[in-house]
């Protein structure tokens, strides 16, 4: 193939195609997506004030009595991403076959899926990094409420030094982790002959970036244990969301629907939430309770 201007459009307009097609066929389903929330941002950081603000509704007796809001310095900043591949120019010219086509594909899913890595690595990172009331996202001593409104340490953390899973609540407007979006993965290209690299090395590039992040949501949608995974611990797990209340004792009324796994976990999440018995032949009550969500980026 010729490599003059017109060749070149239309070789990255397929590439470009390519890159779309393999990115939409991730991103429609993508892990993340169950457990984040996709926020759209136009600025370099965007402000959670509101988190851990609790709202209830009373009878209306008298007038209106106006809650007071808690508030929270807690801001996402986005963050640069890019990923690029030099292919030699003589290589693309002579690329009869479209081998370079499938590297274009692969780009457009690492695009999609990379959310994947920092929503996850939150989750993994949990219990050593802090959320908007300046605790650690999973800890056992964040502020909460007992039924009479005294304050009490409520914990999201169930103990235990195996292997970490989850119990989350991924339904509600909020959820557990936000994905803030600032601008889109783009495809793009360097190939004009008086790009320096193409002169001097005969090297065509193209790449994909963004200006994304992620950061922590409500830790009150987050149970971490990393207890044996067993109908008891999880049943333990799924009580502690449960039972956080609000500053006037009414239930949050969050309730776990997924339980997340990793891998090497997902044998015994199947037992607890799929399976009709128990290993002890008894009938099990927790099947159905939750959906079992294995990640492989855990």
């Amino acid at each position: 193939m010729l490599l003059n201007r017109a060749n070149l459009d239309a070789l990255f307009t397929g590439f470009n195609t390519a890159f779309k097609t393999a990115f939409a066929g991730v991103a429609n389903a993508t892990d993340w997506q169950r457990v984040a929330m996709d926020v759209p941002s136009t600025t370099s950081q965007n402000q959670y004030g509101w988190l851990g603000s609790n709202f209830s509704i009373r009878e209306w007796i008298g007038d209106r009595q106006i809650q007071n809001l808690e508030t929270h310095d807690f801001t996402i900043k986005n963050r640069p991403f890019e990923g690029t591949v030099g292919v030699n120019r003589d290589d693309i010219e002579d690329d009869t076959y479209g081998v370079y086509g499938p590297l274009i594909s692969l780009m457009g899913e690492g695009a999609a899926a990379h959310p994947n890595l920092l929503v996850f690595e939150l989750l993994r990172k949990g219990e050593s990094q802090s959320c908007f009331d300046g605790q650690y996202f999973f800890d056992t001593d964040h502020a909460g409420y007992a039924e009479d409104g005294s304050a009490v340490s409520v914990s999201n953390h169930m103990g235990g030094t195996g292997t970490p899973w989850f119990v989350l609540c991924t339904k509600r407007a909020v959820k557990p982790v936000v994905f803030q979006r600032r601008r889109a993965y783009t495809f793009t290209r360097m190939d004009a002959d008086t790009d320096e690299v193409v002169f001097s090395r005969k090297q065509i590039r193209y790449g994909v970036d963004a200006r994304v992040n992620a950061g922590y949501g409500l830790w009150q949608m987050a149970v971490i244990s990393r207890q044996p995974l067993t109908a008891d611990t999880f049943a333990a797990a799924r009580a502690a969301m449960i039972g956080i209340r609000k500053p006037d004792g009414q239930p949050a009324g969050f309730v776990p629907d997924t339980l997340l796994v990793p891998a090497t976990l997902e044998g015994s999440g199947r037992k607890v939430v799929m399976s009709d018995t128990k290993p002890n032949g008894e009938s099990n009550e927790w099947r159905g309770s939750a959906e079992l969500m294995m990640s492989p980026w855990l």
